[in-house]
């Protein structure tokens, strides 16, 4: 029987996995194994753990490797800090697969440890070309991975453009879209006792009156500018006179200043129709893009998970540049204006079409019979 680490980072991780963890554990020659680390163990960025625990999983190694900072030096140290835990992590578990999602800085350090330690690794994700550091950061693992998971067929090319043997590489769609089929075919309404479940701050608002979704990031590139860069889309977003819920950013360069600009004007306007949660379950989430008038932001669920669902999307600045998306989204400058007039529009638009760009919702069955019986040496060439 193989055993199938998977290494989780934070919550985009998570989500972005969660179907092909199911799929590992319920598979007859498969042993699932979790990794739980960085921003993942910080109350900050929400329990990951319990909501893991809720949905059926367990947590065999904890690595605490998060170092607190609003500057590029703290991504750097977490990685390195990272990779000694991860590396403890990995000689105890010593699985036959890791399995990465992505593009950040945590799963780098993931991705070194395994490669250093002769163990497989097996990457999502890969392929995609984005804004800030996170696109070099993906290439690279890349070219750590034995085995690649692309999400779509664009992505699939450019890794074999990157020298990947063709063998290797399997266009499975993105999980994430696995969890939004699943949750859309059941039920998308959203639950009554949200604000009793999960908290969060601000006045309180009937889910049933239109509302707009912000899910804003630092661009770690960008991340002295990050306060006044949210500070824009929150005063565009008001400018429209709906309520609006808000998530807490990512634990990246410049999410101090992007939280700051947050309280910031919870402090100034505390009447504002605006509520923040630190955190919220997949299933949540997505309710709410299914929902929300409109979704607005730099987050990548606005093109992966948006496009399937149809949810109105206004993608701010340089974060997602590059990824390929769907009708559903209008992309805008940092600026206050343009903002407020493309989520205008997407207001008066309503829902879109679903398009399956990435996938058709059997991404994690895919992913784990494929690490079921796929073989591939430890020692990799460059394909030519």
């Amino acid at each position: 029987m193989r055993k199938i680490c998977v290494f989780l980072g934070g919550r985009a991780n998570y989500s972005s996995i969660k179907s092909a963890m199911r799929a590992i554990k319920n598979h007859p020659d498969l042993e699932l194994q979790v990794i739980l680390a960085g921003q993942a163990l910080s109350d900050n960025y929400g329990d990951l753990e319990s909501i893991i625990i809720s949905d059926g999983f367990s947590a065999d190694e904890k690595v605490h490797m998060l170092v607190a900072g609003d500057k590029p030096i703290s991504m750097v140290k977490t990685a390195g800090l990272g990779m000694l835990g991860i590396a403890d992590a990995l000689e105890h578990l010593n699985p036959d697969f890791l399995v990465v999602v992505g593009d950040r800085y945590e799963v780098m350090a993931a991705t070194i440890a395994a490669a250093y330690m002769n163990i497989r690794v097996a990457h999502t994700m890969g392929g995609e070309v984005t804004g800030t550091i996170d696109e070099s950061i993906r290439h690279a693992i890349t070219k750590f991975a034995h085995v690649h998971f692309p999400a779509n067929k664009e992505a699939g090319e450019r890794i074999l453009k990157l020298g990947e043997r063709p063998e290797d590489v399997f266009v499975v769609g993105c999980p994430r879209v696995d969890h939004v089929k699943e949750l859309l075919d059941r039920d998308s309404s959203m639950p009554l006792d949200m604000y009793e479940a999960f908290g969060g701050v601000g006045p309180k608002f009937d889910l049933n009156e239109p509302f707009l979704l912000i899910s804003q990031h630092p661009v770690t590139t960008e991340y002295t500018e990050a306060k006044e860069q949210v500070t824009r889309t929150i005063n565009a977003c008001v400018k429209t006179g709906l309520n609006i819920m808000i998530l807490w950013p990512n634990a990246d360069a410049g999410t101090e200043g992007l939280s700051t600009g947050i309280r910031r004007y919870r402090e100034l306007f505390p009447e504002a129709k605006i509520h923040a949660f630190k955190n919220l379950p997949t299933d949540i989430y997505t309710r709410l893009m299914k929902n929300t008038a409109c979704l607005v932001g730099n987050s990548s669920s606005g093109i992966r998970e948006g496009a399937y669902i149809g949810t109105p999307c206004v993608n701010i600045g340089t974060r997602q540049n590059g990824r390929e998306r769907g009708g559903n989204v209008i992309d805008a400058a940092v600026n206050e204006d343009e903002i407020y007039a493309a989520v205008k529009k997407q207001i008066e638009h309503g829902p879109y079409s679903s398009e399956p760009i990435y996938g058709d919702g059997h991404a994690g069955e895919k992913i784990a019979d494929i690490l079921s019986k796929v073989e591939v040496p430890v020692q990799k060439r460059i394909v030519y």
